[in-house]
C-alpha cells in the first residue's frame, strides 16, 4: 500500500485540511499507517497534480487561509483499483525485537526498560482507541453497530489497531518478566 491509497481512504468521508487529514491519521489512520505531517502535504500536493484530489482555498478572515481537500471521481476509481488488487503480506519490523533477540548477549536491563515503555505506550493507546470506538458507534451497543452501522470501515480498522496494542502490551509485559527472571536467576547463580 502506498501513503496516496490511506490519504485517499482518509478523504472518503469529506474535505479535510492538511492539518484536518493529519489529525484523522493520528487517531484512526495510524493504526495501520504511520505519516509524518510533513509527507501528507507533500501527498497532497501530488494527487492534486495526479487530479486524484481536488483543493479550494478558502479564505479565513482571523487566520491565514486554508486549503481543503476532496477525493474526486478519479481518486475513487484508484482507490475502487486498489482495493481489488490482491493483498500483499503484512510484515513486522520493529528494532525493539531486534534488542530481545540479543538480549541474552548484550544485556536485558535497558530491554527490559524498553518494553515496559512499549507497553505503557500501548495501553495509552488502548484508551484512546477505545474512547475512539464508542464515539464512532455513539449509544448503540458495538453487534448492533457492526449490523447496522452507516460508516464502519474506520470502526473495523480502530477494531484491529486496538488488538494490536492489547497483544502488543501483554506480549510485552510478559518478555520483559521473562527477562527479568531470568536477571534474578542468573544473578543467584
Amino acid at each position: 500500500m502506498a501513503l496516496r491509497h490511506a490519504v485517499l481512504a482518509a478523504l472518503l468521508d469529506g474535505e479535510y485540511s492538511g492539518y484536518q487529514l493529519a489529525k484523522a491519521f493520528d487517531v484512526g489512520v495510524a493504526n495501520f499507517w504511520h505519516a509524518l505531517p510533513q509527507q501528507l502535504y507533500a501527498e497532497l500536493t501530488k494527487l492534486e497534480k495526479e487530479g486524484l484530489v481536488a483543493g479550494r482555498e478558502v479564505v479565513q478572515e482571523s487566520r491565514p487561509n486554508k486549503r481543503l481537500f476532496r477525493v474526486t471521481d478519479a481518486g475513487r476509481a484508484e482507490l475502487e483499483e486498489f482495493a481489488a488488487a490482491a493483498p500483499k503480506p503484512s510484515f513486522i519490523r520493529d528494532d525493539l525485537l531486534v534488542k530481545v533477540q540479543a538480549a541474552d548477549r548484550i544485556g536485558t536491563t535497558p530491554v527490559i526498560e524498553q518494553l515496559e515503555e512499549r507497553a505503557s505506550a500501548a495501553e495509552a493507546k488502548i484508551e484512546l482507541l477505545g474512547r475512539l470506538l464508542r464515539q464512532l458507534r455513539g449509544d448503540v451497543d458495538e453487534e448492533e453497530f457492526l449490523r447496522r452501522g452507516e460508516r464502519i470501515g474506520p470502526y473495523l480498522t480502530c477494531l484491529r489497531g486496538l488488538a494490536f496494542e492489547q497483544e502488543h502490551r501483554d506480549w510485552c509485559l510478559r518478555i520483559a518478566a521473562v527477562l527479568r527472571e531470568r536477571q534474578t536467576t542468573q544473578a543467584e547463580r
